[in-house]
């Protein structure tokens, strides 16, 4: 942690340079308050996430990060190689580490594919209502389920996975770098929408404020 040039050895630009990768990485938390539409108690399906996806948060991506560097240094060639995951648990004398984590990564990418599905249909169906997608995105199943939205989510998915398969050293970090940078975006929004939207709701229907942020607004701004 110490050595092989101390805390930031490239200086502190290298976090910038870092940023669009961690936010493709971490986006997608909100989706929460799309899924709490359609639980049966919205306010404590929503706290309840929350507070879920910030505990899992800090014990599965920075617990298992701190871990990494604990056992390698950040230079090791291991970890250029193999992967931080895969080299950590090499030097551990763990036996077939490559596959444990292959598996364990294929269970995440098919998490992150179920929930950016669930998104992306949801969004299409919404949009639809409004009348700024085709309506018939907004048709749904006899049991509620936006079957054209899925399937045009499903769609774009399969064009995503060609383009990848067609220019492999291109198309992954564009969408990479793409969404992160969208995601900043749709995150400032949504800081700003929250300013503006409590100031409101407190004025006019406080009761109605029932899920609150820490540190108000101090974080927000943060």
């Amino acid at each position: 942690l110490t050595d092989h040039g101390g805390f930031l050895p490239h200086g502190p630009g290298a976090i910038l340079t870092g940023v669009l990768l961690v936010v493709f990485s971490f986006m997608g938390s909100e989706i929460a308050t799309l899924a709490a539409g359609e639980s049966e108690n919205p306010q404590q399906a929503v706290t309840k996430a929350t507070n879920s996806i910030i505990w899992r948060v800090a014990v599965f991506y920075l617990g298992s990060i701190l871990v990494v560097v604990s056992l390698l240094p950040w230079d090791s060639k291991a970890i250029a190689d193999k992967g931080s995951y895969v080299a950590a648990l090499d030097s551990l004398g763990i036996a077939h580490a490559g596959q444990i984590m292959n598996f364990i990564v294929l269970t995440s990418v098919l998490s992150c594919l179920n929930s950016g599905l669930y998104t992306a249909s949801r969004m299409a169906f919404s949009l639809g209502q409004r009348g700024d997608a085709p309506k018939a995105f907004a048709r749904t199943t006899s049991n509620g389920v936006p079957r054209t939205a899925i399937l045009a989510s499903v769609a774009f998915g399969f064009v995503a996975v060609f383009f990848n398969y067609k220019f492999p050293d291109s198309v992954f970090l564009f969408l990479v770098n793409s969404s992160g940078a969208v995601a900043l975006f749709v995150w400032l929004v949504i800081c700003f929408s929250q300013l503006r939207m409590r100031k409101i709701i407190k004025a006019e229907a406080p009761e109605k404020l029932v899920v609150k942020m820490w540190l108000y607004p101090y974080l927000t701004w943060a």
